[in-house]
């Protein structure tokens, strides 16, 4: 197996990107395909010892940066590393792509860009998805961030991708499916919830209906779906929040002796508690709908981030999560083009 790695991706590459693939490549002993600028790879390479692990360099001249239009820069920088990366993808010369760059650049690279690898047959629109930690362990959110305007089709394909990274990758025998809404009620939602609705009843899911913003951290459901819009202000609020109550606790125990003492005896908890909450120890999260194996993570990430997203690009490879994606989207048209329920102007392309 090969992995790419955008190795000019982070806040800090290529640094974090390089160590992380060192890591990967040592621990999955799988082939890490750093695609850069080669001499900064090599001097950050330097730093390591890699006799005899699988690594190898693609060179690539051009960067897109987190402050670039994504599709003008894909267009415009046919040698950035993204740009390259995913043609060796496409030309079947590695079996997945991990990134942690501009997340609508490895869009726009992966749909429009010189080295696209397209859409699945059938699907519309690619969705950026997210892990949710809660209570019990931690649900799968989808649309993030790609589609800002949805139709009602689109949310019934992203709940049918969900539902099978869920269980391909995640390893959720059964996922239950439901819809985030501003109430639980059936009569909750605005139009595109409510059509949605409507075809999520009609396909072969264990769809369960609205959960409110408030049930995020319950855990009642396995996947999420809405919009991009809904999606990305949902998940940067909770991130908010859980940064605002962490800094919060640290504050009002250092002004309070005692609580001090409390701090020193729970830090086991408070530090088993922060890794079900990093980011880190996820890695990244795929971009479903796209032909190929597409890993997206934080821009913040360090190696160790690096490190957990080429392992989950190696999970949903031997998982043959595109294929299976391929065949779902494939039945799921054939039911929705035979019901008299789909709204107007709701149909699968």
């Amino acid at each position: 197996m090969r992995i790419v790695l955008d190795a000019m991706g982070s806040d800090h590459a290529p640094e974090v990107d390089v160590e992380g693939g060192v890591r990967a490549a040592r621990r999955f002993g799988q082939e890490v395909v750093l695609v850069g600028r080669r001499d900064a790879i090599e001097a950050e390479l330097a730093k390591y010892d890699t006799a005899g692990l699988p690594l190898s360099i693609v060179h690539a001249s051009e960067v897109v940066t987190m402050d670039e239009h994504p599709s003008q820069a894909v267009r415009n920088k046919p040698d950035a590393s993204i740009v390259v990366g995913m043609g060796q993808l496409r030309e079947g010369k590695a079996d997945a792509l991990v990134s942690m760059g501009n997340s609508g650049g490895v869009l726009a690279a992966a749909v429009a860009g010189e080295g696209r690898i397209g859409r699945i047959p059938g699907v519309q629109r690619p969705a950026i998805s997210t892990v949710f930690p809660h209570m019990e362990g931690f649900s799968f959110l989808l649309d993030i961030g790609a589609n800002t305007d949805c139709k009602p089709d689109w949310l019934a394909q992203f709940a049918l991708m969900g539902a099978v990274y869920a269980r391909n990758v995640l390893h959720i025998a059964n996922p239950r499916v439901a819809l985030l809404s501003n109430g639980e009620e059936e009569i909750k939602g605005n139009r595109l919830v409510q059509e949605t609705r409507e075809l999520l009843r009609q396909l072969h899911l264990n769809f369960i209906g609205n959960v409110e913003g408030k049930d995020l951290p319950r855990g009642l459901a396995d996947v999420i779906v809405t919009d991009g819009f809904v999606g990305n202000v949902a998940i940067k609020t909770a991130e908010g929040v859980a940064t605002m109550i962490l800094s919060l606790l640290k504050s009002e125990i250092r002004r309070r002796p005692l609580a001090v003492l409390g701090g020193l005896l729970a830090k086991p908890a408070f530090k088993a508690a922060g890794r079900r909450l990093d980011y880190r120890e996820y890695g990244g999260a795929p971009l479903l709908g796209v032909n190929g194996v597409v890993i997206i993570g934080h821009g913040r990430s360090d190696a160790l981030a690096v490190e957990n997203a080429i392992g989950l690009a190696i999970t949903a490879v031997r998982s043959n999560l595109i294929e299976t994606i391929r065949q779902d989207i494939q039945d799921a048209m054939t039911v929705l083009a035979h019901t008299t329920r789909q709204p107007k102007g709701a149909g699968v392309e």
